[in-house]
């Protein structure tokens, strides 16, 4: 049997506090205590594709908070055809294993464990 995969950061990227009265429920705070990090392999064409479907801002602050501090503070203009930038990408993106851990709205302090690398975002019956 395989090891359990842990959440990316690009799965972070896309999640959000759907507590009832929470306006912004986005982003959520991540706070990791068992981190892995992996060696997916580069493929930079999947990289381009979804620098235009993240919040790059979310994802900068989500990676320091992990102690991954070598995303620029805005991606370069010629971000499609740098590599560096691009490997730099991917590693946030894919690289970084939260295999445990907790998500937290910064709106309602819900906090969301990770377990198993698995974000547990379901509501319970006073928050829906």
């Amino acid at each position: 049997t395989g090891r359990a995969v842990g959440m990316k950061l690009l799965t972070h990227n896309l999640l959000q506090s759907n507590v009832k009265g929470v306006k912004n429920g986005y982003p959520l705070m991540i706070k990791a205590t068992k981190v892995t990090i992996l060696d997916v392999p580069f493929n930079a064409q999947f990289i381009r594709n979804m620098i235009t479907k993240i919040d790059y801002q979310v994802l900068r602050a989500a990676a320091i908070a992990l102690g991954y501090n070598d995303l620029p503070e805005q991606p370069p203009e010629d971000y499609q055809t740098n590599e560096q930038f691009l490997k730099l990408l991917h590693h946030a993106l894919n690289n970084i294993d939260v295999e445990e851990g907790e998500l937290v709205c910064v709106q309602s302090n819900r906090v969301f464990p990770i377990n198993n690398g698995i974000p547990n975002m379901l509501l319970r019956e006073d928050e829906v």
